[in-house]
């Protein structure tokens, strides 16, 4: 029987979360300590733990089907590589930094000066692009270190929390690209590994709908009803049913959980009551 092959990164919180997706879709992994391949028990499914940067030609070289790896990576080393779906877990930026002694006035600071990056395909199109001269010092690892000991004028690198700038007296100035997981597809994949993708896919779709909705359940008056009503978006219309109390009705939605706060202001002020909200652990539809 046919497998999909998936690669994700051998460590770190990438991994973390990857694994973690793949459980959510029902999917359950034998791992062992130190594994590098691994196989499901109830999905033809094989993983492959490799490191980031090996991924793209992993897939280029159709040695895996799919990834799920960082955009970030994908702009650097595997532009030729499509994506199918962003997978909203491992939010970042790739930005340029400076010292904080620095004043720092627009791109025209970088001309002619130096940039320690372990991105330097991404550093030089977008400099590029801006029409900046510089030289690039290319750094595997603690890129942050670079202008402190005078190796370079400014770095490029990946930031999330920023605490990384901070404790090395840098800040950020220019933001280069944002970037979260992605699964991506290798162009050599199989007619066969599609059909699986498509299933796995589909079950990815349900569990990211999930993550990101609430379930919502309220009394409303009857006589409030049709306004309350229109304040949810809903999948298509709410469930609405009789209270044992008359003139009142319970009524059954689901919400972004990024509007969730706004909307239920919004009901509160329509007359709503006893608001309940729950986690969706999938959304099919």
């Amino acid at each position: 029987m046919s497998k999909l092959r998936i690669a994700i990164q051998k460590s770190g919180r990438l991994n973390e979360d990857s694994l973690k997706i793949i459980k959510e879709c029902g999917i359950s992994i034998d791992n062992g300590k130190d594994q590098l391949k691994a196989s499901a028990r109830n999905f033809p499914l094989e993983v492959f733990y490799l490191r980031n940067g090996d991924i793209p030609q992993y897939l280029r070289d159709g040695v895996v089907d799919i990834a799920i790896i960082g955009e970030n990576v994908l702009v650097e080393k595997g532009e030729d590589i499509r994506f199918v779906e962003r997978l909203g877990f491992s939010k970042c930026k790739v930005s340029l930094a400076v010292s904080k002694r620095e004043t720092y006035e627009g791109m025209e600071f970088f001309n002619n000066k130096k940039i320690a990056t372990s991105y330097p395909n991404t550093v030089k199109k977008y400099l590029n692009n801006k029409g900046i001269n510089t030289e690039i010092h290319l750094i595997n690892g603690s890129v942050e270190i670079a202008p402190n000991i005078g190796l370079a004028d400014g770095i490029c690198d990946i930031v999330s929390s920023g605490s990384t700038l901070f404790k090395n007296n840098l800040k950020e100035v220019e933001v280069l690209l944002t970037s979260e997981a992605v699964l991506a597809v290798s162009p050599k994949i199989s007619e066969e590994a599609q059909a699986i993708l498509d299933k796995l896919q589909f079950r990815i779709k349900s569990v990211l709908k999930g993550r990101n909705s609430k379930y919502v359940l309220l009394n409303a008056p009857n006589d409030k009803l049709d306004e309350i009503i229109n304040v949810l978006p809903g999948m298509r219309s709410p469930t609405v049913l009789p209270l044992a109390e008359d003139g009142w009705s319970s009524v059954h939605s689901v919400i972004s959980k990024n509007e969730f706060w706004n909307i239920i202001d919004e009901l509160k002020a329509k007359g709503a009551e006893g608001i309940l909200v729950c986690p969706i652990e999938k959304m099919v539809m």
